[in-house]
């Protein structure tokens, strides 16, 4: 495929679609490593978001264990970067408040969106393997994370084997999100990738006690595009083109989903995103 822009590839099977590179960064520096903000005894047990983060399914020893091993939360500013490629690896962290981005950088200094997090998905698994963070986390709203550093963990994993398969549960999950962020890039139209994005969201913000049929959404339209490999343009477009045909109602970065089965249609099938 002719690359004449400059941008770089990435796609599934024979199908390869054109990503589109976000703004050059410049990465502001790191919020400071394991900068203890609050902890409040009993903060897992009581917390509205343990049924999608680590403690979901625990005892209530391994749920004890768990908390011990917090270091407590940590308040990451609007465009902050909680952590960044090439720092060590030293903690994983439950979103606790708030949304934020992970991206990859080129050489080049251009950035590719892998995902955004929002309250109980975890961050940071992408340092165990070489100890070493290989992807970069922002804030896109003043946010809050939860610090759980990692030599701790297997010592509050001996009472069991509890806290140690939810961090195997939670690295699965990111394995099935990639693999359908793969999916989402080599196969589907540009407008299936903006309705299964959509949905998703939907989705995601349901399961979390929000409203799913409608929301703000806390990215840009240009960050959406790096996300699903679209140009700024393309959703811009896709987004009217969906306001006109009555699925969706915009204003801003506002978003109501009018006909979640008309998204659910063109979107083909569910993806976990």
């Amino acid at each position: 495929m002719d690359n004449p822009d400059g941008r770089y590839f990435m796609g599934a099977g024979a199908a390869v679609q054109a990503i589109t590179p976000i703004r050059t960064y410049n990465v502001p520096r790191a919020v400071p490593v394991l900068r203890d903000v609050s902890r409040k005894s009993g903060e897992c047990t009581l917390c509205h978001l343990r049924q999608q983060c680590l403690p979901t399914g625990m005892d209530a020893q391994s749920l004890a264990d768990l908390q011990e091993a917090a270091q407590g939360r940590r308040k990451v500013r609007r465009g902050e970067v909680l952590y960044q490629a090439g720092d060590p690896f030293r903690a994983i962290y439950a979103v606790w408040l708030g949304f934020l981005k992970s991206y990859a950088v080129t050489e080049d200094g251009r950035g590719q969106i892998t995902g955004f997090q929002m309250g109980g998905d975890i961050l940071g698994l992408d340092g165990i393997d070489t100890a070493v963070h290989t992807l970069t986390v922002m804030a896109l709203e003043d946010s809050e994370v939860c610090v759980f550093p990692y030599a701790q963990l297997g010592p509050a994993s001996s009472h069991g084997h509890a806290l140690q398969h939810q961090v195997h549960r939670a690295m699965s999950r990111e394995i099935v999100r990639e693999h359908g962020v793969m999916m989402l890039l080599g196969t589907m139209r540009a407008e299936e990738r903006v309705a299964t994005f959509l949905l998703n969201l939907s989705e995601r913000f349901a399961a979390r006690g929000y409203a799913g049929g409608e929301f703000n959404l806390r990215m840009t339209r240009e960050e959406i595009g790096s996300y699903l490999g679209l140009k700024l343009e393309t959703v811009s477009r896709i987004l009217s083109k969906f306001q006109e045909a009555g699925l969706i109602a915009t204003r801003n970065r506002y978003v109501r989903l009018l006909d979640k089965m008309g998204l659910a249609e063109l979107a083909g099938q569910p993806s976990q995103l």
